[in-house]
């Protein structure tokens, strides 16, 4: 399913969670309305994507997480292998800087979140677990983030997620997209138009690096 261009270009363009319709994705991956709606069942059919319909409208989106977590993987394994379909543009920047993935913060913003958390004690790690330590349960409170509700939702509370910018991790499930809507209900990042980079006002990005410092290491020079 994700070797042909076609069906991976409709599956980037559904990357930033958006619900898109069959033109605009026929648009997107830069073929017929029909062979659009060909590659659309099948991807359907093989439960990458689903069909939501309103009224008289249908929209199409990724299955769920799981989707957007092997698609953010396998693009970090193609890049890191010398097999992306084209060079880089000039936005690329801007995405390896702060994007979204799915629905929670990635790129380097998104790595720092995840780095300042586990290294303030916030996040408590295991081989096969992740989740809010008891000072990260105080902070999230300061922060504005219900943990309660989030616990309550069938996804999971926390998640990593392998950034295939930064090649390290960044932090999805509930705490992670709870973490971007705070973001951008306190005005300081917003979801450029048409696009998956997310935008740091001047107020924002000072606001965002007091809130996720990065300890310095013991022992660090000046």
């Amino acid at each position: 399913m994700l070797g042909d261009p076609t069906r991976s270009n409709i599956l980037i363009a559904l990357f930033q969670g958006k619900a898109l319709a069959a033109g605009e994705l026929a648009l997107e991956a830069g073929v017929t309305p029909a062979t659009a709606s060909g590659h659309l069942r099948q991807l359907t059919e093989a439960g990458l994507i689903t069909l939501r319909r309103q009224g008289r409208h249908r929209y199409y989106a990724l299955a769920g997480e799981e989707v957007s977590h092997a698609l953010e993987a396998l693009i970090g394994l193609a890049a890191a292998n010398g097999h992306m379909r084209s060079r880089t543009g000039p936005r690329d920047p801007a995405l390896r800087a702060a994007r979204i993935c799915y629905d929670h913060l990635a790129g380097a913003a998104g790595v720092r979140v995840f780095d300042s958390l586990s290294a303030r004690g916030l996040l408590e790690l295991g081989s096969d677990m992740i989740r809010p330590s008891a000072s990260g349960r105080d902070w999230a409170q300061s922060f504005d983030l219900d943990l309660r509700a989030l616990e309550k939702a069938r996804r999971p509370l926390c998640r990593l997620c392998l950034d295939w910018s930064e090649r390290r991790n960044h932090l999805a499930g509930g705490l992670g997209a709870a973490i971007l809507t705070q973001l951008q209900t306190r005005g300081w990042a917003r979801l450029e138009k048409d696009s998956r980079v997310i935008r740091f006002t001047d107020a924002g990005q000072s606001g965002f690096e007091a809130a996720f410092p990065i300890p310095a290491t013991p022992g660090a020079g000046p």
